[in-house]
């Protein structure tokens, strides 16, 4: 069959023999004779119809030769060099469409390669369409809402009849958790502990060495670890003898199991904007009494569908325990539904995406919008080239194939640059760890991402080259080679084509810049929420805790508050075991001792174990006394709550001073704290409860906050010689400015406001470049006529203020119907608005002051131009 089709492709390009030719055509001759003679006729007057039919034979040889596909590629090859020349005779035009297309196409490559990994390819799991995410139907609570316990697990592995395999990780991971040991300074590291069938369920095979094993997730048993891509990389220098290996993490041996494929990232997929370097075997026998602390994630068997899990975990849920040792725990869990996890990974900003994808589409059109006004004009002065060569012979299908072998060219070689504008675009954008896009980290030019370039060359051909081909070849040419000039009425024609596409540019310019502002000024909102606390002039930095256990740890705890607050430049320091917008924790919500509650009169408590200091450092505006060192284990517990948990609780009075029962301990309340945005900034405040340190609540990490006006790169390294005084195993951790973890929440909303306002500005250039271009053109083509009318009486204010106005009607033609579309486009985008109504005043008024005021800048240079005309210099040289 490869032969074969080689075979039929070389005919394609293998000059045909003449004497084969010759041979072929007597044959058909001779068979023609034949059948004549046959049907009757003699010999001679067969003959003769024979050759009336078939005509010379010198013709029949150029016909056949005609037909055969090499010479298609031999005009094509024509075309490509003509092309190339006249490209090369006007490189200042040639230069300029292909900037423009190279600009045009690489926003859309690099947009649609981010599209493409975040929504369109499959996750790097075996396969991905089988596997759920397993969640509450109905959501809140943080990580404790949203995970389940070990018992909770080991039912729904064993009960469920949808799922071949059940597994999840350890959901309350935070980063740097680990440090990696054995060397002068220990170095943090991010471990993530998984079940031990994780890459069983999910159908990832290590890169190098075995996944973990059953025994591995016994309790005790010897600690394990897989080894992510990069950090063996990285660390280890891709060492093909890693596997069996072991390392010193927290001062104990970790033995190297395997490596992780290139292609699976866990950060990426279920963190993104994380970094995770090892995955351990997690024991769910170590961590049964600890709560709900795994996620669950499913593989369906082959035929079922996820709104059959969904309908089975409605129903399986409720009946789970939360602990088999508390009988009344059964029922704690409400439904659960199960997600594609494509869905889970990547759904939250399926909208945003697809907006940005119309955004680079709308530049595209634009760019497409200029290039047909470049042609139109560039063709003008191409007419007589056009007139002489319809005279010689040619014919209209042959010169507009001509025009789009130009205009292919320009695609091709626009093509050739976008793609490396997209390739930079790209790799900058994957490189962005801070931003919590999933994926972003295995954003790449790919194959798919080659082919939708190849595509686009196509569209953008056709789009920008064959109206103008159209409109030019359409007229008479033979009269255009008698009155082909400056203002002809071809030329007056072709200007309002050009006009037309200038108001759509305009109006494609107005929905972009509209879209733009609504994003940007929601962006704007979202900064402007009042967080309950200010991350300005504070800095965090995560502190290694020693072993120590009592009154011990409570002496390492006060003594590093105070080594630290010496430090000069530190206004106040504090310490809590989890920050705003990072891990946090749910606990059951404090109540009024003897006061029977609804199931739905209070809310899942997030729960912050803090030592004095934190509430003041953290910039909270507290009300009533804060946790002091007085606050121990013997004397009377007290807590702090959140505005909302106070109110809910005390609708008629202070909160401040009255009792409460707290995991079943009575505490006073001894002050109330602003509503502080737990898990993302745009969310609601749900209950909020800190404790001290000191009474033995169980905190589980020490964040250190610092407030202070110095930096934090200039404090760092002082706290960092601190901190190693008092613990010498204290990691090389970094000391990070509060505000990193707003910016980190915001990222995603920061990331498409920006990207589309930058597609905005980019539209708003190519369109002031349009309306620059026409009126200039206009403005040439009428030199003659202005001139004419300046000798008749018309003063140079008349001509400036004439152009001006037809540049000004313009653009308002343009800005009222993209004022029209941009009004539907903002319904669509509503629920991506924070605090901006889609009729948003202010930004549909801003974009019309912008619109005319490029319009006005784009059209009083070529209309000064105008006004300068001499009369006489421009009757004499036209």
């Amino acid at each position: 069959m490869i032969h074969e089709l080689f075979t039929r492709l070389g005919f394609l390009f293998r000059r045909r023999p003449a004497n084969d030719l010759d041979e072929e055509l007597r044959t058909h001759m001779e068979q023609s004779i034949e059948s004549k003679i046959a049907s009757g006729m003699s010999p001679e007057e067969a003959r003769r119809q024979a050759g009336i039919e078939f005509g010379s034979m010198e013709a029949a040889r150029e016909q056949t030769a005609d037909a055969h596909p090499r010479s298609w590629f031999g005009i094509l090859g024509q075309d490509l060099r003509f092309g190339l020349r006249s490209l090369k005779r006007d490189r200042g035009f040639a230069i300029v469409s292909i900037l423009i297309l190279a600009l045009g196409i690489g926003a859309n490559v690099a947009v649609f390669s981010l599209v493409n990994t975040i929504l369109l390819r499959p996750l790097p799991f075996q396969d991905p369409d089988r596997v759920v995410w397993l969640q509450p139907a109905k959501t809140g609570g943080g990580l404790s809402g949203s995970t389940y316990s070990s018992d909770a697990y080991d039912d729904v592995a064993a009960m469920n009849r949808s799922f071949t395999g059940v597994t999840g990780y350890f959901a309350f991971s935070a980063p740097n958790n680990m440090k990696l040991t054995g060397q002068s300074v220990p170095q943090p590291i991010t471990g993530i502990g998984v079940l031990t069938n994780f890459m069983d369920v999910l159908g990832i095979k290590p890169e190098l060495g075995r996944g973990f094993l059953n025994e591995d997730g016994r309790k005790n048993a010897p600690p394990v670890a897989l080894l992510s891509h990069a950090f063996w990389k990285t660390h280890f220098h891709s060492d093909p003898n890693i596997v069996g290996k072991s390392i010193s993490v927290d001062n104990a041996p970790l033995t190297i199991v395997g490596v992780l494929p290139q292609a699976f990232d866990f950060g990426a997929t279920f963190s993104p904007g994380s970094r995770v370097d090892v995955l351990t075997a997690f024991s769910l026998d170590e961590g049964r009494e600890w709560g709900n602390i795994v996620t669950l994630i499913a593989r369906m068997k082959p035929g079922v569908t996820a709104q059959q899990a969904s309908a089975e975990a409605a129903t399986l849920f409720p009946q789970l325990y939360w602990g088999k040792r508390y009988p009344d725990t059964k029922g704690n869990y409400g439904p659960a539904v199960a997600i594609p996890m494509k869905e889970h990974v990547a759904g939250q900003i399926r909208r945003s995406l697809y907006l940005l994808w119309a955004a680079v589409a709308m530049i595209l059109l634009i760019v497409c919008v200029n290039l047909s006004n470049l042609l139109l004009g560039r063709a003008a002065t191409r007419s007589k080239e056009f007139s002489v060569r319809f005279a010689l012979g040619a014919s209209r299908s042959r010169l507009i194939r001509q025009l789009l072998t130009e205009s292919a060219l320009l695609s091709l070689f626009g093509a050739i640059f976008g793609i490396a504008l997209a390739e930079g675009i790209v790799q900058w954008l994957a490189h962005q760890g801070s931003v919590a896009l999933p994926l972003l980290s295995e954003l790449r030019v790919d194959t798919a991402s080659l082919l939708w370039t190849l595509l686009l060359a196509i569209v953008v051909t056709i789009l920008f080259g064959i109206m103008p081909s159209l409109r030019i070849t359409g007229g008479d040419l033979q009269s255009q080679l008698k009155d082909s000039g400056p203002g002809t009425s071809e030329g007056r024609s072709h200007e309002r084509l050009r006009n037309a596409l200038v108001v759509s540019e305009i109006a494609l310019a107005c929905v972009l810049i509209v879209s733009a502002g609504l994003l940007l000024r929601s962006f704007l909102r979202v900064l402007d929420i009042d967080l309950g606390y200010q991350p300005t002039q504070a800095s965090t930095i995560t502190v290694d805790r020693p072993n120590l256990k009592g009154e011990e740890r409570y002496a390492f705890y006060r003594n590093l508050v105070h080594e630290v607050s010496t430090i000069p430049g530190i206004q106040s320091v504090g310490f809590s075991d989890n920050l705003p917008l990072a891990r946090n924790r749910t606990w059951g919500a404090p109540g009024i001792k003897g006061v029977k509650y609804g199931p739905s009169e209070r809310m899942p408590t997030f729960v912050y174990v803090i030592s004095p200091g934190y509430l003041p450092t953290m910039g909270m505006h507290l009300r009533g006394r804060d946790i002091s060192w007085n606050d121990t284990k013997t004397s009377e517990l007290v807590i702090v709550l959140n505005e909302k948990a106070a109110r809910a609780l005390f609708p008629n009075g202070d909160a401040v001073d009255h009792m409460v029962v707290m995991s079943g301990k009575d505490v006073r309340i001894v002050g109330v704290v602003p509503d502080v945005h737990e898990t993302d900034v745009e969310a609601s405040s749900a209950w909020q409860v800190y404790l001290p340190v000191t009474q033995d609540w169980g905190e589980n990490g020490v964040e250190l906050v610092v407030r202070s006006t110095l930096p934090a790169d200039t404090l760092g390294p002082t706290i960092m010689q601190t901190l190693r005084k008092l613990n010498p195993g204290q990691p090389a951790m970094q000391l990070r400015p509060l505000q990193e973890f707003v910016d980190h929440s915001t990222s995603p909303r920061r990331f498409f406001a920006i990207l589309v306002a930058a597609f905005a500005g980019t539209g708003l250039i190519l369109a002031c470049l349009g309306i620059y271009g026409v009126i200039s053109y206009s403005v040439t083509r009428k030199t003659q006529e202005i001139g004419i009318r300046m000798a008749l009486g018309a003063s140079r204010d008349v001509v400036l203020r004439g152009i001006i106005g037809r540049t000004l009607q313009l653009a308002a033609i343009g800005i009222i119907v993209g004022s029209i579309a941009s009004f539907i486009v903002a319904q669509g985008i509503s629920a991506m608005l924070y605090g901006t109504q889609p009729t948003d005043a202010t930004t549909f008024t801003a974009t019309l002051i912008l619109l005319l005021t490029v319009a006005l800048l784009a059209g009083y240079l070529p209309a000064r131009r105008a006004s300068q005309i001499d009369p006489m210099a421009a009757l004499r040289t036209q």
